[in-house]
């Protein structure tokens, strides 16, 4: 006997005492790495559970208390008590008996009971501990059991399918509630087992980027003789790497279908709608925009029109999954008879939207349920738009718009001089990003001159505060104001060519506004774009730039010393831009082929992208990631 050894000078042992000894020693050489033995000296008929404490009877009312080493060199402790009178030590080592019916931690280290009161699930039985290594009561659960919860109707956090839409029970357990549809338009399907949408569409897996499989590609106002023989239209370009179905709707109807090959473009030419139509008064149309849905990931950009004459522009299009419902308004003031405007677009139905117009109130035409100083609260269904537009003297840039529910927001003018009284007007238009998408440093860096591309082509700067107090620094100095003391409000940098960073220490949204032809900064008119945080950079772009245009440009902002690829090939041409620590590219495009480009980079860069021809022109960012930055 190992036990009787390691005890040198025993004396004899009585009958009696022997099998007591052997009950002390059980699990025999379990406990020698600890080289710690407690003799016991008073027996009990007890069970040594996983975390050391003994539950058991005898005849009298036993306390146990042991401490020791146990296999893995933790320091453990336990305390019982039985039905006897005798005090009693066990070995502490052995933890290869488990009673399944105390109330004590399974995590082996501390030896401890569960706290009273708490709710502990066993083989769907919900059980309240009393402290002590019992129960105080015992419930056998209809439905699930959840531990700290007891029986509920379903375990927190856990899904299910109903019919297309994955389900997901609530934390409190008592009910489901809708977590996502799976859409089979989009290629994907509720999984039963996992009661989760499964598919390459299905939101785990998409990401928050300009890359997603549903869209609302969304008119907005252009000049009604220029409707006339030119074509709407949005370019498909598919990231992944098979085949996506598209599938374009208005209402309940279908409008059109088409398949896109993989690493391939599909421009799809689209009927103009009446929200380009006139000047007026503010509407809301319902079903006034397009939807578009994919079954694989997918960029979509609109053009407004899509031939390369007078009068355009382009929006890079963002995906429902990366909309949210807090934005802030860049546009431009009203020129002649024409306005600008911002458009308002629903995903879901009983969408409840505010705008509110900076400084209390600007001169907007007032309808579909905002006033004449361009404030209002209207409730918009999937694919409805709202689209507010100035009056004489208005501008509403820097209008916020809040919704209840994720929605998309455009911003530009149906034709416009930049700036006001130089030739030509053209029309503006861009995708807004949401508030929480915004940061505080941006780069921002004029286009180039065509044809001369070694000079950079003028442009106006606004910067808008996103939040009230919000200060401004700028690498190099800017001679502009540097404090925004409203939400909304914002500075304006008139015709330049400099490049800088410009920081704030709240979020801001940055616009850039190409100047008109007459200028002298060569070809091209009036364009917009909404510059992109250098957090939301990214490594690696898919782009359509359309063919037909006098010149394509892609822009590239990288940190200095990165490796930049456009469609597969070196740039070598970047530029420092000061002391900012990111250098500048622009890359002349090749109009042979589909119009879809490529850049690849080793560091996170920004692109952005514009074509030109004589007094026309189109400019957008060239894609971008959409992570939610704190605020």
């Amino acid at each position: 006997m190992t036990c009787l050894r390691a005890l040198p000078g025993l004396p004899v042992l009585s009958a009696l005492a022997l099998p007591l000894l052997l009950a002390g020693c059980s699990g025999d050489d379990v406990g020698r790495d600890s080289e710690t033995t407690t003799l016991p000296t008073t027996a009990t008929q007890g069970t040594v559970t996983t975390s050391g404490t003994s539950a058991g009877t005898s005849d009298g009312t036993d306390t146990t208390t042991s401490a020791g080493t146990d296999s893995d060199g933790e320091t453990t402790s336990s305390t019982s008590t039985t039905a006897g009178t005798d005090a009693t030590s066990s070995d502490p080592t052995s933890d290869s008996d488990t009673d399944s019916g105390s109330a004590t931690d399974t995590d082996g280290t501390t030896g401890g009971f569960c706290t009273q009161g708490e709710i502990v699930c066993e083989d769907g039985v919900a059980k309240v501990c009393d402290g002590m290594g019992g129960w105080e009561s015992e419930e056998a659960c209809d439905n699930a059991c959840a531990d700290g919860l007891g029986c509920v109707l379903c375990v927190p956090d856990s899904h299910q399918c109903e019919g297309d839409v994955s389900q997901k029970c609530t934390p409190q357990g008592d009910g489901w509630v809708d977590n996502e549809t799976c859409d089979p338009v989009q290629g994907v399907m509720c999984d039963q087992d996992s009661g989760q949408c499964l598919g390459p569409c299905a939101s785990g897996n998409i990401g928050l980027s300009y890359i997603g499989c549903d869209y609302y590609p969304t008119v907005t106002q252009q000049l009604d003789f220029y409707t006339q023989g030119t074509q709407y239209a949005v370019a498909v370009a598919n990231t992944a790497d098979q085949p996506a179905t598209i599938t374009i709707t208005m209402g309940a109807n279908n409008v059109a279908s088409d398949t896109v090959a993989a690493g391939d473009v599909k421009v799809i030419p689209l009927p103009w709608t009446e929200l380009s139509q006139g000047t007026g008064p503010s509407k809301v149309v319902i079903d006034g925009s397009y939807r578009l849905r994919s079954t694989r990931p997918v960029t979509v950009y609109q053009y407004n029109p899509l031939a390369a004459n007078v009068t355009n522009d382009a929006s890079l299009m963002l995906p429902v999954n990366a909309w949210r419902g807090d934005y802030v308004v860049a546009a431009w003031p009203h020129w002649s008879s024409y306005p600008g405007f911002y458009s308002i677009t629903a995903a879901q139905d009983g969408t409840t939207v505010t705008v509110q117009a900076p400084g209390g109130g600007k001169p907007t035409q007032g309808g579909g349920g905002v006033d004449s100083q361009g404030n209002g609260q209207v409730m918009l269904n999937e694919g409805d738009v709202l689209q507010v537009v100035t009056a004489n003297g208005g501008d509403l840039t820097g209008t916020m718009v809040s919704a209840d529910k994720p929605i998309q927001v455009l911003g530009g003018h149906d034709c416009t001089q930049v700036p006001i009284g130089i030739t030509a007007c053209d029309h503006l238009e861009e995708s807004m990003f949401p508030i929480e998408a915004l940061a505080t440093e941006y780069i921002v860096v004029p286009p180039v001159q065509v044809p001369n591309d070694a000079l950079e082509k003028a442009q106006v700067v606004r910067i808008i505060a996103a939040d009230d107090n919000t200060t401004l620094t700028f690498d190099p100095d800017q001679p502009v104001n540097k404090s925004l003391a409203n939400a909304g409000d914002f500075v304006e940098i008139v015709s330049t060519t400099a490049k800088f960073k410009v920081s704030a220490d709240k979020k801001i949204l940055v616009a850039q506004y190409m100047v008109g032809q007459s200028a002298g900064y060569g070809t091209s008119d009036p364009a917009m774009l909404v510059a992109v945080a250098t957090e939301q950079y990214r490594t690696d772009y898919l782009f359509h730039a359309p063919t037909g245009w006098s010149a394509n440009y892609v822009d590239i902002i990288a940190p200095d010393g990165a490796s930049v690829q456009v469609d597969g090939n070196p740039v070598n041409t970047f530029a420092a831009i000061g002391a900012t620590g990111f250098s500048v590219a622009h890359v002349k495009l090749s109009n042979a082929g589909n119009g879809n480009h490529t850049v690849s980079a080793d560091q996170k860069v920004g692109i952005s992208v514009y074509g030109v021809l004589n007094y026309g022109s189109y400019w957008y960012p060239g894609g971008l990631d959409l992570k939610l930055v704190p605020l």
